[in-house]
């Protein structure tokens, strides 16, 4: 039998996890010393107090799991005499994953018949939550876990995912924004414009001003770069701002169409420690990224 795993950096949650047969590997982030591991820690994410505390000033910070947690989740599907098949965000972006490959080393000399698959989405959040979809679609057709591997050799690169920040203090702080454009945006209501490129890093490309600007340039980047978009399921994530979700979603089907298929989530605590309230991103499936 083979057993699929996703984290919580990919936005799904544990109902979604459910429905799609996943099970959930919870990435934590820590508030004044204590350690959070979503959908372990508690069974739904209330976004509304926890981007509250981000407005509020608190800046929660993130880590890696340990080669025993990742034990933890993986051995008992191993001793079950089950294989093992992960999809993952970005390796580029955390070294959780030479964590990870410790821990699974150690366990495939214990268990040497059992096989690990991975997918390494080159994403975090929605990008990551739409592959995951994917999988999941070709597991239940009845693909086997060399067809999906080889499948993604091509299609991984082929999700994008374009997102805004609405304040710039947080990737600031995390590093993910260059301190000069955290300061410009903070003060000028700039936004960045930001996509994960082929090599699972984020990338800031351009700059609106204005939230409307921002919309339009995101739409514009579904409109260029879209490929076979109602083929397949498009993604809107945000950080507690379901105001920008149902704009965006408004723009994507006044364009597309209103049987386009639009799913819209949450940006889950971990990643949203970086991101910050009111940020907003949509995923579909392109050209290239």
């Amino acid at each position: 039998m083979l057993v699929l795993f996703a984290d919580t950096d990919s936005d799904i949650t544990q109902k979604v996890a459910e429905e799609l047969g996943y099970k959930i590997i919870s990435m934590p982030y820590s508030i004044d010393g204590k350690t959070i591991y979503p959908y372990e820690d508690f069974t739904e994410f209330d976004e509304k107090p926890f981007y509250n505390m981000l407005r509020g000033g608190t800046i929660p910070t993130t880590s890696a799991i340990s080669v025993e947690r990742y034990k933890q989740y993986f051995e008992p599907v191993f001793a079950n005499g089950d294989d093992i098949f992960y999809v993952h965000f970005s390796r580029a972006m955390s070294a959780s994953f030479e964590v990870m490959d410790k821990a699974v080393a150690e366990l495939k000399e214990k268990y040497p018949e059992r096989n690990f698959y991975e997918i390494d989405t080159k994403g975090i959040s929605i990008l990551t939550l739409s592959i995951i979809y994917e999988v999941s679609d070709l597991v239940k057709a009845g693909k086997t876990p060399d067809e999906i591997l080889e499948w993604a050799k091509t299609e991984v690169d082929k999700f994008a995912v374009y997102f805004f920040a609405d304040d710039l203090k947080f990737f600031k702080r995390s590093g993910r924004v260059s301190g000069l454009a955290a300061t410009m945006g903070t003060m000028l209501g700039i936004r960045p414009i930001i996509y994960m490129n082929a090599e699972g890093k984020m990338v800031s490309i351009g700059k609106e001003k204005g939230r409307t600007k921002a919309f339009e340039r995101l739409l514009s980047y579904v409109e260029q770069l879209g490929d076979d978009v109602k083929g397949h399921r498009v993604f809107i994530a945000h950080a507690d701002a379901p105001d920008f979700a149902q704009e965006m979603e408004s723009l994507l089907k006044a364009k597309f169409g209103d049987d386009l298929e639009v799913i819209t989530v949450i940006v889950n605590p971990t990643i949203g420690c970086h991101c910050g309230p009111n940020s907003m991103g949509v995923c579909f499936h392109a050209i290239h990224r």
